[in-house]
């Protein structure tokens, strides 16, 4: 039996380097033919991003999906609105329904990239939509996802993906793996796709489970391209949502798009309910939590003498830590032990 092996079950053995400067090394990587500066990706959620975050993550040099949980008016409005100046922002669309309606809306609109979003991608109906979408807008990079095993990402980039996002089960509000019983741990997901991206140049998604800035310094490292943020955003000023003053402090809420209160309320019903909804302590903006991580995943760069992502993958070394080892690797005075 295989075994599958997430963020906290591995650390990036230090090495030696020749990085003189953490300002000196370059994280970014392109999208669709456009540079980016900071490989974080905000996820398409409606507690997540809509303008406002968008607006945010194209000036730290960020990208940003805005959700496909509402109209085609509504959702051409607010990329039309994020694009100001240029910004470089993607839409989500799904697979059946109104999709094509949706995804000639919003190319005509002016989006960079279209993100055909779903649950689990290695299925039927991702491969017809991506066979018409890419047939439909040649020009366009087309991102779909999720899928969780090397097989699936073969087939999507056979499909004509040109970026996949891979990781299913992982979030912090998914209760994929729970209610079904199905998914891989995102970093061993990660590490058996990344073989297969190479090989294709479809750029890999790193999507669900990541928790702090090392974890996405271990997500590139495996084999990302970009990592894609949801709870690390969320409560922040920027995501829709009114903050709530509680007993507790100032809250916002966010939520799985497959939580029975998001079904709910984009579509009137309930389904497969496979994600939580919740409220989270209100972060301020996320221009804090954008350049902490940056930081962090500079300094990660630096400790495995990587000055690019292509170094880093090149140099990266994985070992295994055990569970006395994962709780040395955490600041363990707090626990009193």
């Amino acid at each position: 039996m295989k075994i599958g092996l997430c963020f906290d079950d591995v650390l990036l053995q230090p090495q030696y380097s020749e990085v003189e400067s953490r300002a000196s090394i370059n994280i970014g990587n392109e999208l669709g033919a456009r540079f980016c500066a900071l490989p974080i990706i905000s996820s398409p959620m409606d507690t997540v991003t809509e303008s406002e975050m968008a607006v945010e993550m194209s000036f730290y040099g960020g990208l940003a999906i805005i959700h496909r949980y509402n109209s085609i008016e509504k959702q051409v409005e607010i990329c039309r609105f994020a694009g100001e100046e240029d910004a470089h922002i993607g839409a989500a669309i799904g697979v059946t329904a109104d999709y094509l309606e949706r995804a000639d809306a919003l190319v005509e609109c002016g989006v960079s990239f279209l993100c055909i979003d779903v649950a689990h991608a290695h299925h039927m109906l991702m491969k017809r939509a991506l066979t018409i979408l890419k047939k439909r807008f040649p020009n366009t990079h087309i991102m779909a996802g999720n899928v969780a095993t090397e097989q699936a990402f073969k087939a999507l980039a056979n499909w004509g993906a040109d970026s996949i996002k891979v990781g299913i089960g992982g979030g912090s509000i998914c209760s994929t793996r729970i209610q079904t019983g199905h998914g891989i741990p995102t970093l061993q997901s990660i590490m058996d796709c990344k073989s297969i991206a190479a090989q294709t140049g479809v750029k890999l998604i790193a999507d669900g489970g990541i928790k702090n800035s090392g974890d996405i310094v271990k997500a590139l490292a495996a084999g990302a391209d970009f990592v894609m943020l949801g709870s690390l955003l969320a409560g922040t000023y920027e995501t829709p949502g009114q903050i709530v003053t509680t007993p507790k402090g100032k809250m916002k809420i966010y939520r799985g798009m497959a939580s029975k209160e998001a079904q709910n309320h984009w579509k009137g019903s309930v389904s497969s309910q496979e994600g939580i909804s919740t409220y989270i302590p209100y972060k301020g903006n996320v221009s804090k939590i954008l350049r902490d991580l940056e930081v962090g995943i500079r300094s990660g760069f630096s400790y495995s003498g990587a000055k690019n992502l292509t170094e880093l993958w090149e140099h990266a070394i994985f070992i295994q830590q055990t569970n006395a080892s994962c709780k040395e690797s955490s600041t363990h005075i707090l626990s009193g032990k």
